[in-house]
């Protein structure tokens, strides 16, 4: 049943398709106590998705599957009530996770992106509008630094085998379905990785004041990049890595700064329509 007061917590992690085989967070370290689970809210977009709170190494965090994404619920209005939780909880720190394509020649499957930038190619999702709505918001650094350089080291620690890209432009598309052939040659030019995953969480976090960066494996070619993408790969790694994402994502939960000087924090300011 939805309802309740929100829990009051400094950090999030949006769970995606590259965690979601994981057990995330108590199957991936015993650490990750979990405090309370199955937590549903009102929110103006209808009900909430089930949250956890939980906590590791002193720090509470709420965790939300899949982006919220789930039957009955278009994408734009669970990311808007995801995120009507998140502000109400007082987050300030957001991490994120999803499986990707490749666009760019250079990236194969299994590699790992912390992407700096984002080209919003959705088509339906922005009708729903923001949640705070009062701020101007301004994508200059669309991507945390102080996240993605925690992400970055988390993953370097965490994977050290495995190849790392800290820098890159996620190319957001609709969905349900892949790109077409032709589709892909024209998202080449406009970025490095394909996904449905990071719009508009990206910019929903900074309406919310909080800080937003993501970890994303790649799982596929998009289709006429090097090769035929095959389903059965892209379900080895999206079981075989599920577990090696969510430790990256505890990792630099631990080390995400706790205060509210972030620059990202200058990149939003008071709406002059009024």
């Amino acid at each position: 049943m939805a309802g309740g007061v929100v829990p009051v917590a400094r950090f999030a992690v949006i769970g995606g398709s590259g965690s979601l085989a994981s057990g995330f967070p108590a199957a991936v370290d015993p650490a990750a106590r979990v405090l309370e689970d199955e937590l549903v809210f009102d929110t103006p977009w209808g009900e909430s998705p089930p949250f956890a709170l939980f906590e590791r190494e002193g720090r509470r965090a709420l965790h939300v599957r899949i982006h919220g994404w789930r039957p009955g619920a278009s994408r734009g209005r669970a990311s808007r009530q995801v995120f009507s939780v998140l502000h109400r909880a007082g987050v300030r720190r957001i991490l994120s996770d999803a499986g990707v394509g490749s666009l760019n020649h250079l990236l194969d499957p299994g590699d790992l992106v912390v992407p700096d930038d984002f080209v919003d190619m959705t088509t339906d999702r922005d009708r729903l509008g923001t949640v705070v709505g009062d701020h101007l918001l301004i994508m200059r650094d669309a991507v945390c630094p102080a996240a993605r350089e925690a992400l970055a080291v988390a993953a370097r620690s965490v994977a050290p085998e495995r190849r790392l890209f800290t820098r890159g432009t996620y190319v957001v598309t609709e969905g349900p379905r892949f790109e077409s052939p032709a589709e892909v040659r024209v998202l080449q030019s406009m970025g490095d990785i394909v996904g449905q995953s990071f719009s508009p969480e990206v910019w929903l976090a900074r309406d919310i004041g909080a800080c937003y960066a993501g970890i994303y494996v790649v799982v596929n070619y998009g289709e006429g990049v090097v090769r035929d993408w095959e389903h059965d790969e892209l379900k080895r790694i999206f079981t075989a890595d599920a577990g090696l994402v969510g430790r990256i994502l505890l990792e630099a939960l631990a080390t995400l700064p706790d205060d509210d000087t972030c620059a990202c924090r200058e990149l939003r300011k008071p709406t002059l329509l009024r």
